[in-house]
């Protein structure tokens, strides 16, 4: 076996961390430092063994990574890419790309010209529940894909939104919550074409919106309607169902139904329902559940990463794959402030 890729870490927060964990349990993988300028980070990286540095700029004049983890604030993704590029080092980094599409566009315009790896961490796509729906469904298995619905429906307590940030515009479910969905939805259905879009804010009155009702329309001309709420008591959402994360709690409900001519498939369950005899609403259903090995997505996202750097796999969810999520964000919030029905922006 070859020596395990040495990856760096940018930003060692929350998801840094979770990062950090994955890269260190991975047997194809390295911790070879944390760049963050914060005395917290300075200290995990002494508990850790491993090198730390305050900036970009130091860690390459220190201790050259095969590859960096960016999991920065959103606002610093562009630039850090930017940086991963010129450098010519491979990064995967965290969603969204950006938390703006020119910039996001340019950046993985960048990457390509350089031939520089560029990975999106929609870590979601990664998940072997997920894997097993994509293959039912290119296999042929729901039949073409009719229509579509995703919900996204929990609350958010009081004290989340003493951080002045998340009342400001751009801080919303849509942005925050929904492009994991979004993208969920694209990698299993195709690409989005168009959106329409409604929102509200009268619950709480903040800036930014806490609930949208969105209208997908899909290239294969399939329609989609995504329901997402950030003040609803509810058991549907990926974070109370999908059991991914045990930070939630776990419900036995679904969070998406995708219907086609043949079947419908639930998920998370994977429960796909169809009339054995007779397409026929007086026919009888079945539900056969479908199965597959689970595995923490994070850990398959590094792993996906390390393959990348030595050229023997292509990226799970590539900057081009999460650019045009972006781009789809971009346009439902747009819809969203117009009423107007919006065409996503070829990217």
């Amino acid at each position: 076996m070859s020596a395990a890729v040495r990856l760096s870490v940018m930003g060692a927060g929350l998801i840094g961390k979770r990062h950090i964990e994955h890269i260190l349990a991975w047997p194809e993988a390295m911790l070879s430092s944390i760049v963050d300028p914060a005395p917290a980070a300075r200290e995990l990286a002494v508990s850790l063994k491993v090198d730390w540095f305050p900036s970009f700029q130091d860690m390459l004049s220190g201790n050259r990574p095969e590859g960096v983890v960016v999991a920065t604030p959103n606002q610093m993704h562009v630039a850090n890419g930017m940086d991963c590029v010129a450098a010519r080092i491979p990064a995967l980094i965290e969603k969204p790309l950006a938390d703006d599409v020119v910039a996001a566009h340019a950046l993985v315009e960048a990457s390509e010209r350089a031939g520089v790896p560029l990975l999106t961490g929609h870590h979601r796509r990664h998940n072997p529940m997920i894997q097993r729906a994509k293959a039912e469904i290119d296999r042929g298995g729901l039949g073409q894909i009719v229509s579509v619905h995703g919900m996204f429906w929990l609350i958010k307590p009081d004290d989340y939104f003493d951080v002045a940030w998340r009342r400001e515009k751009g801080a919303g479910p849509v942005f925050l919550n929904l492009i994991h969905d979004v993208d969920l939805l694209r990698y299993l259905c195709g690409d989005i074409v168009a959106v329409q879009a409604a929102q509200s804010n009268r619950l709480r009155g903040n800036e930014v919106e806490e609930t949208a009702v969105i209208l997908l329309h899909f290239a294969s001309g399939a329609l989609g309607t995504v329901n997402v709420s950030d003040t609803i008591q509810s058991p549907w959402s990926w974070e109370f169902t999908a059991g991914e994360n045990s930070a939630y709690g776990h419900t036995q409900e679904s969070c998406y139904q995708i219907g086609g001519t043949r079947a419908s498939l639930a998920i998370p369950q994977l429960d796909l329902w169809h009339h054995p005899s007779k397409a026929s609403w007086w026919a009888p259903i079945e539900r056969e559940r479908l199965s597959y090995e689970n595995e923490d997505p994070l850990a398959l996202q590094i792993a996906n990463f390390c393959g990348v750097i030595r050229g023997t796999v292509d990226p799970v969810v590539s900057g081009r794959e999460g650019l045009k999520t972006l781009t789809v964000i971009d346009a439902v919030k747009r819809a969203a402030e117009t009423g107007d029905f919006i065409s996503v922006r070829n990217s």
